[in-house]
C-alpha cells in the first residue's frame, strides 16, 4: 500500500486505466478528454512565473555579465551539437531501414486538419522566428505564456539586478524568493492530479484513433523509438558519463516526470518539476534557471530525430527522390526549423509541416501519413526532450563548476532507501540568502 502513495506508481495506473477505457469504451474515452486537458492547462499556467522567478534569482548570483556570457555560450553550442547528433542519427535510421518503401503514396488527398496546419506553418521565417521573441510589452509575454519571451525578460530583470548591486537583502530579491516559494506549493497541489490527468490525456488519445492507432504504421513508429532508445542510452549516455554520472541514475531520478510526459505527450507539463528537482540534486540555481528554458527552445533532441525520420519516410512513402546531397540541404534547414516552437503534444507536426514548405521537392500532402499516429510519435518527442534537457543541465553545470556531488549522492542515497517524494513534500525554493556560491569556470 505504501507504493500507492508514489507518484509514478499512481500515473502508471491512470495511464493503465486510459488506455483500457479507450479499447473498451472509445465514447467514454473521448468525453474525459478536458481531464487531461484541465491538468496540462494547470501546468502550463505556472511556467511563465516560476522560470521567471527562477532565473531572476539565479542571475544575480552571477557576479559578472562575462560568466552569463560564457553560460549562454556554452549552452547554445551544446544544443546546437547534440540536435544535430540527433538529425544525423536519424537520417541514418530512416535510410537504413527504409519504412517508407513500398507503400507508394503517390495519389494522397489533402487532410483538413493537415491543409491548415500547413497554412499556418507557411508563415515561418528566420526572421519572423527571432523577432517572435521579442515581446509586444513585458504582460503580453506572461499572458501569452511564450517560453522564450519570458526567458528574454527575465534575463534583463536578472542582469539588471544584478548590475545594480541588489544585495542578497533586497526587497525585491526577498519578495520573489517567496513569490517562487509559493509557486512551488501550488505546484504541488496540482501534481497531486497527474494520475487524473494522464488518465484522461491517455483515454482520449486511444478513444479517438481506435486500438488499431497502436499497431498502424507500426514499421514507422518503432523505427522512430528505437532510434530515440538508442540516442538516449549511447549518446546522452555517453555524455553523462563524460561528467561521472550514470544515464540510468537520471533516469530514475526524473521517472516520475516521464511517467507524466508518457500520458500527457507534453514536456512542458514538467518543466517546473524538473527544474526543482535538478537544483536538490545539485546543480546551481543560475545553470537551473538559464539551461532548462532555454533548452526548451534550443535543445531539442526527440524532435530533430523526430524530424528527419518523418522527412526521409515521407520521401520513401511517396517515391519521391531524395539523394544524400538533399538530405544534407534538409539537415541544415532542420537546424533552423527544429528551433523553438511549442513542446505541447504535436508541436513537431508543426514544425515538420514548415519545413515541408521549405522544401518544395517534397510532397506537402505528406503529412497527411503522419497525421494518425502523430500521438504515438508525440510521446516519444517529449520523452526524449526531457532527458536531453536534463543531462545538458548537468553537463553544464560540471563545466562551470558548479554542480555540487554531495548532493548528488545524498538524493541518490535517498532513492535507494525508498524513492523521493517531492511531490507529498511542501517545495521550497532557494531563497536568495541562501544561495550556493557563483558557478567558476574551471
Amino acid at each position: 500500500m505504501a507504493r500507492l502513495k508514489q507518484l509514478y506508481v499512481q500515473v502508471i495506473i491512470g495511464i493503465l486505466a486510459g488506455i483500457a477505457l479507450g479499447v473498451l469504451a472509445p465514447s467514454a474515452a473521448i468525453a474525459v478528454k478536458p481531464l487531461g486537458d484541465a491538468f496540462i492547462g494547470l501546468l502550463r499556467m505556472m511556467l511563465a512565473p516560476i522560470i521567471f522567478c527562477s532565473v531572476v534569482l539565479g542571475l544575480t548570483h552571477v557576479a559578472d555579465m562575462r560568466q552569463l556570457g560564457r553560460l549562454a555560450l556554452k549552452s547554445l553550442l551544446y544544443f546546437e551539437i547534440l540536435t544535430t547528433i540527433a538529425m544525423a542519427l536519424g537520417f541514418v535510421a530512416v535510410n537504413v531501414i527504409e519504412p517508407g518503401v513500398g507503400l507508394h503514396a503517390t495519389n494522397l488527398a489533402m487532410n483538413e486538419n493537415v491543409a491548415k496546419i500547413a497554412s499556418n506553418a507557411s508563415h515561418f521565417t528566420a526572421m519572423g522566428f527571432f523577432l517572435s521573441i521579442i515581446p509586444h510589452t513585458l504582460v503580453d509575454a506572461f499572458a501569452k505564456g511564450e517560453i522564450l519571451q519570458v526567458l528574454l525578460i527575465s534575463i534583463l530583470t536578472g542582469a539588471a539586478l544584478s548590475v545594480g548591486g541588489a544585495g542578497r537583502d533586497s526587497l525585491i530579491l526577498r519578495g520573489i524568493g517567496e513569490a517562487q516559494d509559493v509557486l512551488f506549493r501550488i505546484l504541488g497541489f496540482i501534481m497531486r492530479l497527474a494520475p487524473l490527468g494522464a488518465f484522461g490525456a491517455m483515454a482520449a488519445a486511444v478513444g479517438a484513433f481506435g486500438a488499431t492507432t497502436l499497431v498502424y504504421l507500426a514499421k514507422l513508429v518503432i523505427l522512430y523509438w528505437l532510434t530515440s532508445l538508442f540516442f538516449v542510452l549511447v549518446v546522452l549516455g555517453g555524455v553523462a558519463a563524460s561528467i561521472g554520472l550514470s544515464i540510468f541514475a537520471i533516469l530514475r531520478l526524473i521517472r516520475d516526470e516521464l511517467l507524466v510526459v508518457l500520458g500527457t505527450a507534453s514536456s512542458e507539463v514538467v518543466l517546473p518539476r524538473l527544474m526543482e528537482k535538478l537544483e536538490k540534486a545539485g546543480c546551481d540555481g543560475a545553470i537551473v534557471g538559464f539551461v532548462v528554458p532555454s533548452g526548451y527552445s534550443f535543445n531539442l533532441d526527440g524532435t530533430s530525430i523526430y524530424m528527419a525520420i518523418a522527412v526521409a519516410f515521407i520521401a520513401q512513402a511517396t517515391d519521391t527522390p531524395f539523394d544524400l546531397w538533399q538530405q544534407a540541404g534538409v539537415l541544415a534547414i532542420l537546424l533552423l526549423t527544429s528551433k523553438g516552437g511549442t513542446t505541447v503534444a504535436g508541436g513537431a507536426f508543426i514544425k515538420l509541416a514548415a519545413t515541408l514548405q521549405s522544401v518544395r521537392s517534397l510532397p506537402l500532402n505528406g503529412l497527411g501519413l503522419l497525421f494518425g499516429v502523430d500521438r504515438l510519435m508525440a510521446t516519444c518527442t517529449a520523452l526524449t526532450n526531457v532527458v536531453g534537457n536534463v543531462v545538458a543541465t548537468f553537463t553544464i553545470a560540471r563545466w562551470e563548476g558548479a554542480f555540487d556531488p554531495q548532493k548528488w549522492k545524498a538524493l541518490q542515497a535517498e532513492m535507494a532507501a525508498g524513492g523521493i517524494a517531492l511531490e507529498a513534500e511542501t517545495p521550497r525554493a532557494i531563497a536568495p540568502a541562501q544561495a550556493p556560491p557563483s558557478p567558476t569556470s574551471h
